[in-house]
């Protein structure tokens, strides 16, 4: 029995489903930092405003990081699931993609 073009998997180990959550997560991330930017401090006024934002994040930026965390982490569970390591480099990206934000987050605090 010969395997055909049709019946071999495809190489492409990037799904509609693994796009859909990467798109999300990029829009999410620029949300974040959006909602986290208003919380920053202004490099002119240090020493002067002893308080910063971090309420405003605490209220708006920090539910959007929950949401997303909880979407990847079901993500991450189906993967895991039905044994797909290839595509589990996508959300390993993602997690990099937020680690990064967060970063820019902290280093405007």
């Amino acid at each position: 029995m010969s395997i055909t073009s049709v019946d071999r998997p495809s190489g492409n180990s990037l799904k509609p489903f693994d796009l859909v959550f990467l798109l999300s997560n990029a829009v999410g991330i620029l949300l974040y930092l959006k909602l986290a930017s208003r919380g920053w401090r202004i490099p002119q006024e240090h020493g002067a405003i002893p308080v910063t934002g971090e309420p405003f994040v605490w209220a708006l930026a920090l539910p959007v990081l929950g949401a997303f965390l909880l979407a990847d982490i079901v993500w991450g569970g189906l993967l895991l699931r039905y044994r797909q390591p290839k595509r589990g480099l996508w959300w390993l990206i993602t997690g990099g993609l937020w680690l990064i934000a967060l970063w820019v987050d902290f280093a405007h605090h």
